[in-house]
């Protein structure tokens, strides 16, 4: 019997959200029906609502998720009534080229929920992520719960589905930073912040933080940050490399995706040191570099998808490191919200008045 429950539904482009019913059903084979307690609003989000992903309207928004899971379809193994689970948007299928190379966290093939949530009137929704947790409850599949310590507030929790992972992922497995490396990260937003928590607990010596904003540079240093630049008035590319010996550093991590911060990374890199860019850029954005430069430069340039993460091996790893006080997760949460209020969370967070806004339920 299908579950009739409150949502945020995107229901078509670049129009406010809405909070309607919808009808979400039992769990079929290898799925299974969670509870929502907490979901950060992101920036991906907003590019759904704004159909900047794709024109799949109408879309379930929320992705970035905590709750405890409520029944499981038939098959499912090692997870139960009750499990208090993190979501993860990407779900190894363990079939796929990459999984059966032993890269499972590159899986081409990740795994989401077979039956749709709807409208009242039968409408199909495209969950965001796969996920779709602006909402009381929701269905996905069972690779896509992953079950952590009950002990972290759901509120927190949730971060590490998406933002969290993906900025800390970059710094630590993207990027590979390791102890004494330096580090420069572009972007102090939540992913950029998440960078220099990662950073700085995988040993870097210097974690320096480029931004235009002196707020969210002061924000930053709760998060490892050992020195800051406001590239608004100083060119950020000759300002890190006066931090770094003359030399740049050794590892760049572009947190917000756009041609400029780009190309400021690319020459705020060492010789043979490593860009990674996790921000998301939009589909329309271009980059021109000298092939020259790319070729005498060296090192290695990356994109960072979520992190390069293994949800079932790294959720539980950064809930550990919250709960004994590593990685601060509750610096992360500016406010919590209710489901009627995701839309005026979004003109926060394009002004960048917040980290993060959670939605509690």
């Amino acid at each position: 019997m299908p579950h009739e429950v409150h949502a945020v539904v995107a229901a078509k482009q670049g129009a406010p959200v809405e909070l309607q019913t919808i009808l979400v059903p039992d769990p079929g084979p290898g799925e299974v029906l969670v509870a929502v307690q907490a979901c950060g609003v992101c920036h991906t989000d907003l590019h759904y609502r704004d159909g900047a992903v794709n024109d799949e309207f109408p879309f379930l928004l929320g992705h970035e998720a905590a709750g405890v899971i409520e029944s499981v379809g038939p098959g499912v193994t090692g997870l139960a009534p009750g499990d208090y689970v993190v979501l993860a948007w990407r779900a190894p299928c363990g079939n796929c080229r990459s999984c059966r190379r032993g890269r499972p966290w590159y899986c081409f093939d990740s795994g989401n929920a077979t039956q749709p949530m709807t409208l009242r009137d039968g409408t199909p929704l495209a969950p965001a992520l796969g996920i779709g947790a602006f909402a009381e409850k929701t269905l996905v599949a069972a690779g896509q719960a992953v079950k952590v310590d009950p002990n972290a507030r759901p509120e927190a929790a949730g971060l590490i589905g998406c933002g969290v992972m993906a900025g800390y992922g970059a710094a630590v497995h993207t990027g590979a930073v390791g102890s004494g490396d330096t580090v420069a990260v572009i972007g102090c937003g939540g992913v950029g912040n998440a960078a220099i928590a990662g950073a700085s607990i995988a040993g870097a010596r210097r974690v320096i933080a480029v931004d235009i904003d002196d707020r969210k540079l002061d924000g930053a240093t709760r998060f490892g940050a050992t020195h800051t630049v406001n590239s608004r008035g100083t060119d950020p590319i000759e300002a890190v490399r006066g931090l770094t010996g003359g030399h740049g550093a050794d590892v760049v991590i572009d947190a917000v995706g756009r041609p400029e911060t780009y190309r400021q990374g690319f020459y705020m890199r060492d010789l043979a040191g490593t860009l990674v860019q996790v921000g998301v850029p939009e589909p329309d954005m271009r980059i021109e570099l000298p092939l020259i430069d790319l070729f005498s430069r060296g090192g290695a340039l990356k994109s960072s998808w979520y992190g390069d993460c293994l949800p079932s091996r790294d959720f539980p790893v950064l809930i550990d490191r919250y709960l004994s006080g590593r990685l601060d997760l509750d610096g992360f949460v500016t406010e919590t919200i209710a489901l009627d209020e995701v839309e005026s969370a979004f003109g926060k967070m394009r002004d960048g008045r917040v980290l993060r806004s959670v939605v509690v339920l």
